[in-house]
């Protein structure tokens, strides 16, 4: 008996609670409606915006395979410099041309042409791109013994530490360029660092190998 009325009380509270939510939506339908629409719309902008990052997204991989097809061509054949600048641009993926220019002319002994590529990669996007330009740029100025900016270059990206670029490469750099300078004990205690804190990787393993060459000179 017990079991039944409580099972009644239940089915009287859920019809109830029907009956309040139907004549809720009655009254406010209007309000309801409009509510309704708004959803749809924004519901349609989030959609349509998430489809074109997608066909934004596919485009740009596109254009990324034509610059490294292209950069590719291009010791074999000179003529794609043409082609790859044209598609170099301020893009995400478009200034990868910048930097696969400027190891063309850099190697064909052009370098402030290849310095002047690199400048065109905007420090208001630091990403991998950037930081490969930076470092690129900094050991053009290790050939032209222009020590002071590649170490310049180093310790700024050393101080950003950005996760894009490995810290033990900048260090080991940064230590050729004292080295190159000829401020070894500057070389030595970066060769050491990197030695230390970077022990199980390719540059860590040099970085001993160089520690060994300067100890032997002191």
């Amino acid at each position: 008996m017990k079991k039944r009325i409580k099972r009644q009380l239940k089915e009287d509270e859920f019809v109830s609670t029907i009956n309040k939510i139907f004549n809720f939506a009655k009254k406010r339908w209007k309000e309801l409606t409009a509510v309704g629409v708004v959803v749809f719309i924004v519901g349609l902008v989030i959609l349509g915006a998430r489809v074109i990052k997608v066909q934004k997204t596919g485009k740009q991989s596109d254009l990324l395979g034509k610059i490294i097809e292209v950069s590719s061509e291009l010791k074999d054949n000179p003529g794609k410099v043409e082609e790859l600048e044209k598609l170099a641009g301020s893009g995400k993926f478009t200034r990868l041309a910048y930097i696969k220019l400027a190891v063309y002319w850099n190697e064909k002994g052009e370098m402030d042409k290849a310095l002047e590529l690199l400048a065109k990669l905007s420090p208001s996007r630091k990403d991998l791109f950037y930081y490969q330009a930076q470092d690129l740029m900094a050991q053009i100025y290790i050939e032209q013994g222009n020590y002071d900016k590649a170490i310049d270059i180093y310790k700024k990206i050393e101080e950003e530490n950005p996760k894009e670029y490995a810290l033990d490469v900048v260090l080991f750099k940064m230590a050729q360029a004292h080295e190159g300078k000829g401020e070894l004990r500057e070389a030595l205690a970066l060769y050491n660092r990197v030695k230390d804190e970077f022990s199980q990787t390719y540059y860590g393993y040099d970085a001993s190998k160089k520690v060994e060459k300067l100890e032997s000179k002191k």
